[in-house]
């Protein structure tokens, strides 16, 4: 094997392989699910297989990662979760060829192969929005002119922005977005991709070296507005964006993108839930279309994304995840 390979520790698949990569892959329900999945799909001879990387890791590291897969015959294509951005910059030379939301956000979520090529996928656009139009009520910002906070400006944020703020929604706009991140780099660059987007909607950023900062930006939301936890804090490290002495607004609707960890920031809306009357979704749905749009990209299949055939998919991935844990017990 080549040594460039070796310190991703890639070895040639021998089955037809799927990848997660990401930063503790082995503890997401996905390690489970998806050969179940792949039984209800006809895919039972498919693999999955998990690619950790540290926080911005070396890009170097990324592109060992992406070469594997694009030269392995049986290595079909990916999953990126968290390292996104990183990935994308480090890699888009190798790329045959890029979608326009990858182009657009700067971004991959996905990759598969098709014809000796290697393609770049940014889902998060579809995901987001297959997501969001479940909770939200029809017309919902334009009934209540509420607000968008999203912590954290990465990939997923990119993403959710752009499907709400553009001019296709037509009054069903946010009527302000504020995007906050530790990284002034993070905010020139979605500053950079919103500048590319044709919206009348007002967008804030706000550069967050500390909770102190996200907790100021919640404080300043109008009643009703959707509160969203884009960062990995939960599960990729540990902890939440939000203080102890954070206040929802009124009536918010809180989301937190992580569906697993120690889900400090879902705690904190459970907590004045009643008093706030608060709405609360954690990133459970995300995670199946998520999952879903991947993975018809890289097995190039249809996947019904009816509300009864989701239903089903969320059956089997509950059954398989408490199969598996009674295995373990």
């Amino acid at each position: 094997m080549s040594s460039r390979y070796a310190s991703a520790d890639l070895f040639p698949a021998n089955c037809p392989t799927f990848y997660f990569i990401g930063v503790t892959t082995g503890s997401s329900s996905i390690m489970k699910v998806f050969p179940a999945w792949a039984r209800h799909w006809g895919l039972e001879n498919t693999c999955i297989k998990g690619i950790d990387f540290p926080l911005q890791a070396d890009p170097a590291a990324y592109r060992a990662a992406v070469e594997f897969i694009r030269d392995d015959p049986l290595s079909l294509g990916a999953l990126v979760t968290t390292h996104k951005i990183d990935l994308y910059e480090a890699c888009k030379d190798l790329f045959d060829e890029t979608d326009p939301y990858a182009l657009l956000m700067g971004e991959t979520s996905c990759l598969s192969k098709r014809h000796g090529k290697l393609i770049c996928h940014a889902k998060d656009p579809i995901t987001s929005g297959l997501t969001i139009d479940g909770f939200l009520p029809p017309g919902y910002f334009a009934q209540t002119g509420a607000e968008v906070l999203s912590i954290g400006a990465g990939g997923s944020t990119i993403a959710l922005t752009w499907h709400l703020m553009r001019k296709e929604r037509g009054l069903d706009v946010p009527s302000r977005i504020v995007v906050s991140d530790r990284s002034e780099a993070r905010l020139s660059e979605i500053r950079r991709i919103h500048s590319r987007i044709e919206s009348s909607v007002t967008i804030d950023y706000v550069l967050a070296t500390g909770s102190t900062d996200n907790d100021k930006a919640l404080s300043g939301l109008t009643p009703g507005s959707l509160v969203i936890n884009a960062t990995g804090l939960g599960k990729d490290a540990p902890g939440s964006p939000l203080s102890e002495l954070a206040r929802f607004p009124d009536r918010a609707i809180v989301w937190d993108l992580n569906y697993r960890g120690d889900l400090v920031f879902l705690d904190q809306a459970a907590a004045q839930a009643q008093e706030r009357k608060l709405v609360i979704h954690d990133g459970w749905t995300y995670f199946i279309h998520g999952w879903t749009q991947v993975i018809a990209e890289v097995f190039d299949m249809n996947i019904n994304l009816s509300a009864e055939h989701i239903d089903t998919l969320t059956q089997i991935a509950h059954t398989a995840s408490r199969t598996q844990a009674r295995v373990n017990q």
